[in-house]
């Protein structure tokens, strides 16, 4: 019994770990430090929400693709842009940042707290 709870523990701690630190090779910038951001043409901004969520609010120049779908967008990318994601709060672009990281971008940027925290 001792040794399953001491599972449970390691199994909840390693989740939280993953969940909230960084990604390693992912550039985390702020709302702020986004706003610096947006004048450039030398870089792709991605919003992984859902497009009723992009409709409802988004920022004119991230172009949406929905979480779900971007293994399957992945052609209208390049890799040679920076590319910047944004999400509602910062846990699915964090997601999308793995998923580019794995089909080889290097040059990728998470937008910290996601669309919750842009004024």
């Amino acid at each position: 019994m001792e040794f399953l709870n001491i599972l449970i523990i390691v199994l909840i701690a390693y989740f939280l770990v993953q969940t909230f630190l960084p990604i390693k090779g992912v550039k985390q910038i702020s709302t702020n430090e986004l706003k610096n951001e947006l004048k450039s043409k030398e870089k792709q901004f991605i919003d992984v929400r859902t497009s009723a969520e992009y409709k409802g609010r988004h920022i004119k120049e991230f172009k949406n693709i929905p979480l779900h779908l971007l293994k399957q967008n992945i052609n209208h990318l390049s890799k040679d842009k920076e590319t910047i994601i944004i999400c509602q709060s910062g846990m699915r672009s964090k997601k999308a940042c793995k998923v580019l990281k794995k089909m080889g971008y290097t040059n990728i940027t998470n937008v910290k707290g996601g669309m919750s925290t842009w004024s």
